[in-house]
């Protein structure tokens, strides 16, 4: 596996309003110890479509990773033009550095936002120009990430190849658990 599509819940989805929330530092170490698996297995590139939330903190999480993984790179495949026009200062601030720090950026549309079939065709774009998806998603709460489950489910019946990793809310409490008994030493 050579490319793997990031993507999850928005921060609202999981009641995360500041980046000082003790989810975040979780969420990350989940991410970085799946991520740490695959780049072990020949991942290269991880392709986000930089919205807050996951994406962001998978995109912090490559960011570190490839001081110790030359090889990794991270794009950035929006749905459309111009998304974070309408997002506050520090998410405006932070979706900037994320793509002033990606090895790739581009838009599927090339046009500002006009409907919600934007973020259908992005995902569907990326799912076909990627190997696998992480998906950070819990059945018990649903969200905006089950509308890309669906769809990768859709396109694995024509392409059983294609992979699905997920982190649920019980890999995410066993991550939690670790890191806090790491604190306990």
């Amino acid at each position: 596996m050579k490319s793997l599509y990031i993507t999850g819940y928005r921060p609202h989805e999981l009641g995360i309003f500041n980046d000082k929330h003790p989810g975040v530092p979780i969420i990350k170490a989940a991410l970085e110890n799946q991520l740490r698996t695959l780049i072990e297995d020949g991942l290269e590139w991880v392709v986000i479509s930089g919205q807050p939330g996951v994406e962001t903190w998978a995109a912090e999480v490559v960011l570190e990773l490839k001081k110790e993984y030359a090889t990794l790179k991270y794009s950035i495949i929006t749905p459309f033009l111009e998304q974070e026009k309408n997002w506050n200062e520090h998410k405006q601030a932070a979706y900037m550095q994320m793509v002033n720090n990606a090895d790739f950026v581009t838009s599927v549309t090339k046009r500002p936002y006009e409907a919600p079939w934007q973020f259908i065709e992005k995902d569907k774009f990326i799912i076909d120009n990627t190997d696998a998806t992480l998906l950070v998603y819990d059945e018990e709460n649903e969200g905006s990430p089950k509308y890309v489950l669906r769809l990768i489910q859709k396109y694995k019946e024509q392409h059983d190849e294609y992979e699905l990793f997920m982190i649920n809310a019980y890999d995410l409490q066993m991550v939690a658990e670790e890191m806090q008994q790491g604190d306990d030493w």
